[in-house]
């Protein structure tokens, strides 16, 4: 019987009773001038004579000039023979086949180990001091089956603070992003928790002579010790700034005409994300369960399964996740989708990335769907573009059980609440709405990305103007965008343009008492940020792509809990409008969509608004920052 899943120049054969036709079988390979390979009397293998699995081995070494100490063998059946052969440090796992334990277990070189599968080679890489092993105590240990409490490892590009230097030191404070993911992530910390958190530190050199790998973060709150993986500024600008946002970025927002694919950066990347996954493997405890966060960490999955096979790992997206015909553009889609497929569990913000996950695995390699489950009512289905009604939740591939999950991201509402009751924000709130002067005020808040559609947006304000003369001087756009990080040139084009047509609406249409676009090209603080969303009538969030977006989500928090009911309009194409139920959706690829949804926004009864925010509100109070984490890893736990 030919096997199932199909390998190039290879079959194997199965039969019931191998003893009757051995013989043929046998004088037929030597008129091919073949070996035949025998496996639990039941399966052969015909190969060239003296091609084996044990020869080749031994040639890829030579070839890649690699030293045969750094090398370690393992197999359970009688066709893994020649590995054992080779002389090479050799593993054999429990419930390998008898004929196979015979010929190779007493062999010096050779580990019997007391576990099956991926335990095994793990307790037999410990053996040949490949890996440690550590007691509960954590003092080294090489007992087979040696095993600590399982622990928790954040693998993310960012450290949980920001490294800053003055006077020639490296100093620590908070990080400056609002959105709470960090805080949250470094709770689960709390209470004892044993743990670490691997991210880069930027160095002169890799190998720094006096670098902390391992620093505190606060050893009263968060007994946790982040390994800082030092990588160099050029590492920096190729695999994140360059490479990440240029080849990836485009593909994972389906924007395939803006990718940027070159293999000299790729090399860089996977570089840098094996330096990431030995650095992780280093830190874990056995049994650990590994969280890796987002998209320029995708190869981290890969490598850290081959190094140590015993670690639980989980992978969360934090942007979008493309079907098929955009993510098969990747010319090393073969090798990500390897990598992912190593994880136990893959997460992501809503059902449809989720699906669109498994139908990349299922296109690049035999897959088998284990479970699914319906979609409503937690998320949208019908009407909203990214809606689906049920979504896979397991899948098996290679014989690998897969987890698959949909956690949209949520934010902190207790840290909003908490700027809002200060005086200073109260006053800020009293100012921006004193200064609108009875004015209606739309607020968008976005980056500097082509996949937040800002010149879309300002084209439909525009139109808005044209065609509705009695809104001059009743309403004001607020725009907020925030400047990419330095060194992204691809959004210099994109900011240009923005500035122009900005320029262009205040000279058609404003006045001395009135400017329609008030555009801010900065970074504001945070807190002055939500003092924006508490004075502001409407929301106007329209990305043409985004994984979530959780500006719509800081905007309902700040309007509930300063009492307003405005209106949030929200692109169908954000993930968060699938979750988040009572928003008015747009299409931004659609101009008539997009002006007269902004005018139904601001012409909405009272009655409306106010139902719409307390089914929004309930969605974000609900399933805020903190229930995303725990709820992704007690999933990540389970499957």
């Amino acid at each position: 019987m030919r096997q199932q899943v199909p390998q190039e120049r290879r079959c194997s054969y199965f039969v019931e009773d191998l003893a009757p036709v051995r013989e043929a079988v046998e004088l037929a390979a030597a008129e091919l001038d073949c070996d035949v390979l025998y496996s639990a009397n039941r399966y052969l293998d015909i190969l060239p004579k003296g091609v084996s699995k044990g020869s080749t081995l031994l040639s890829l070494l030579e070839a890649l000039n690699l030293d045969a100490d750094d090398a370690v063998v393992a197999g359970d059946t009688l066709n893994d023979l020649s590995l054992f052969d080779t002389g090479l440090k050799g593993i054999m796992v429990r419930n390998a086949e008898p004929e196979l334990l015979a010929r190779a277990g007493d062999r010096a070189h050779v580990y019997v180990a007391g576990a099956d599968g991926a335990g095994g080679i793990h307790e037999g890489l410990v053996h040949h001091g490949f890996l440690r092993a550590e007691t509960e105590n954590g003092t080294p240990s090489t007992r087979p089956g040696a095993r600590v409490e399982r622990d928790l490892v954040m693998v993310y590009h960012r450290l949980p603070f920001e490294e800053y230097q003055r006077n020639g030191k490296t100093h620590r404070r908070s990080p400056k992003s609002p959105n709470g993911i960090i805080p949250s992530l470094l709770g689960f910390f709390a209470g004892g928790r044993k743990g670490a958190w691997v991210g880069w530190s930027m160095q002169e050199t890799r190998e720094p002579t006096r670098f902390e790998k391992t620093v505190d973060v606060d050893r009263e709150r968060f007994p946790t010790s982040p390994p800082r993986v030092a990588l160099t500024k050029h590492d920096v600008d190729v695999f994140y700034k360059r490479f990440s946002k240029e080849a990836f970025w485009p593909i994972v927002f389906s924007f395939p005409s803006k990718a940027r694919f070159r293999a000299e950066q790729w090399d860089h990347f996977v570089e840098v994300n094996r330096i990431f996954a030995e650095r992780t493997a280093a830190d874990a405890g056995e049994n650990a369960l590994v969280w890796v966060h987002d998209y320029n960490l995708w190869m981290v999955p890969g490598f850290l399964r081959q190094l140590r096979p015993d670690l639980r790992i989980a992978f969360f997206h934090h942007t979008a996740f493309p079907h098929s015909d955009i993510f098969n553009m990747l010319p090393w889609r073969r090798e990500l989708v390897g990598s992912l497929t190593s994880c136990d569990y893959v997460g992501f913000h809503i059902p449809r990335y989720a699906e669109n996950f498994v139908d990349v695995v299922r296109s690049n390699m035999p897959t088998t769907v284990l479970a699914s489950e319906s979609c409503a009512p937690r998320f949208l289905t019908y009407g909203c573009a990214l809606g689906i009604d049920t979504m896979t939740t397991s899948i098996e591939v290679a014989g690998r059980r897969i987890g698959v999950g949909a956690h949209p991201v949520g934010i902190q509402v207790d840290r909003i609440r908490e700027i809002l009751e200060t005086p200073e924000t109260q006053a800020k709130v009293a100012d921006i709405r004193a200064e609108l002067a009875g004015r209606r005020c739309i607020l968008s808040v976005e980056r500097l990305d082509y996949v937040k559609g800002p010149i879309e947006k300002v084209e439909a304000f525009e139109r808005l103007l044209e065609r509705h003369p009695e809104l001059h001087g009743k309403i004001v756009l607020v725009n907020v965008v925030t400047p990419p990080a330095p060194g992204m040139e691809a959004y210099r084009s994109v900011g240009e343009k923005v500035d122009q047509t900005v320029g262009r609406i205040n000279g058609r249409f404003g006045t001395i008492n009135w400017t329609p676009v008030r555009y801010f090209y900065r970074a504001l603080p945070f807190e002055d940020v939500v003092a924006y969303y508490a004075a502001s009538d409407v929301a106007w969030i329209t990305p043409l792509r985004d994984g979530l977006n959780l500006v719509a989500k800081e905007f309902v928090a700040a309007q509930h809990v300063s009492g307003s009911d405005g209106v949030l309009i929200l692109s169908e194409f954000a993930g968060a409008a699938v979750e988040l139920h009572g928003a008015l959706l747009t299409n931004p690829s659609d101009a008539r969509s997009m002006t007269e949804t902004l005018e139904r926004g601001l012409t909405m009864d009272e009655h409306e608004r106010r139902e719409r925010m307390r089914t929004l509100s309930e969605v974000v109070f609900h399933h805020d920052v903190d229930r995303w984490g725990a709820d992704f890893i007690a999933a990540a736990e389970r499957d």
